[in-house]
């Protein structure tokens, strides 16, 4: 018979013991959370001003898998066309040398002597062996035009193909930025939303102390400018102190850092290229700061990865980061490397 024996109870005694070891735990994990210090007003402002230096490192990044992105769709799309376009020609080609062997069959299928045998007309005859030479000449140089168009149409598939891989891995690696700065921006914030109101009004008015300061001393100087381009551009830029700081934006009402001299140097009619590190090889450059002139680029960090226009009197203007808009600030805020003169 099947045992209908009571299954075995906890001993109390062990009860009481895994109670004590839960509590301990509980105890232990609350003290850690209660002994990590409150950071700084000053502290979170330094992490977070570390972390959005990080996010505009892989903004830039971005933007440079971003423009590369745009040029690789414009080049498969010119790829596809001349593809099509090719086919066409080549299927038209076809049609053609059709046509040839069909008028060389109805002509050449007996043998030139029987047919001058047959042909109650030997001149006839010999118009006839003419108008074939003709056609085999043709059909000669359509094949050989066929040839040439089928190299052509298989270089150009190739070529379309690994334009497309290349597309896939740039939207591959475009996925990971975004995913990169918007990672960097949200531990900033998380940071950030430690502060109390207070303290946050408090960091926000030194800055906007500091972006005073700034524009006065603009006001306040009276250096040259570089030329009638680049102060056309740097007007523009002016034009949008106040606008937005937004990762990967260019205009014309929100902006990154590159987006802002980008756009101000479109309108004056200006290509530069998208990103700080390929604009810091756009023009001449500039390596002391006592021959920079209004509207040159400027250039800052080991990795070139911020950019702005020389405002005169040792300030630049630029778009900073996550959190502020387009102003003014001293060019000592950040490691200057060089000026650009486009």
């Amino acid at each position: 018979m099947a045992s209908h024996r009571r299954p075995k109870q906890p001993s109390r005694a062990r009860v009481t013991v895994l109670t004590a070891t839960a509590a301990a735990a509980v105890a232990l994990t609350s003290q850690a959370a209660q002994a990590e210090p409150k950071l700084s007003k000053n502290e979170v402002k330094a992490k977070v001003d570390k972390l959005y230096e990080e996010a505009e490192k892989a903004t830039e990044k971005y933007n440079g898998a971003k423009e590369k992105q745009e040029k690789l769709e414009k080049q498969v799309d010119d790829l596809q066309d001349k593809v099509a376009r090719e086919q066409e020609e080549l299927n038209a080609l076809r049609d053609t040398l059709g046509s040839v062997a069909s008028a060389q069959y109805r002509s050449g299928s007996i043998d030139p002597s029987v047919q001058l045998f047959l042909s109650a007309d030997p001149d006839d005859y010999l118009d006839k062996a003419s108008t074939l030479d003709q056609l085999s000449t043709k059909q000669a140089d359509a094949l050989r035009e066929i040839q040439a168009k089928q190299r052509t149409l298989t270089q150009q598939r190739q070529e379309a193909t690994q334009k497309l891989d290349d597309l896939a891995d740039t939207r591959t690696e475009l996925g990971k930025k975004k995913k990169e700065v918007q990672g960097k921006l949200a531990e900033a914030q998380k940071l950030l939303n430690t502060l109390t109101a207070k303290e946050k009004a408090e960091l926000a008015a030194a800055e906007q102390e500091r972006a005073t300061r700034a524009t006065e001393r603009v006001e306040l100087g009276n250096t040259g400018t570089a030329s009638g381009r680049a102060a056309a551009a740097f007007s523009a830029a002016q034009s949008k102190i106040g606008s937005p700081y937004v990762y990967g934006a260019s205009g014309p009402n929100t902006f990154d850092c590159s987006g802002l001299t980008s756009w101000a140097f479109a309108q004056a009619g200006v290509s530069i290229p998208r990103t700080s590190q390929a604009q810091a090889n756009a023009g001449t450059r500039i390596y002391s700061q006592s021959d920079l002139k209004v509207g040159d680029l400027v250039i800052f960090y080991g990795d070139l990865h911020h950019v702005g226009f020389y405002a005169g009197n040792g300030q630049v203007l630029h778009a900073p980061r996550t959190g502020t808009v387009v102003r003014y600030e001293s060019i000592n805020n950040m490691p200057f490397q060089f000026g650009v003169r486009i």
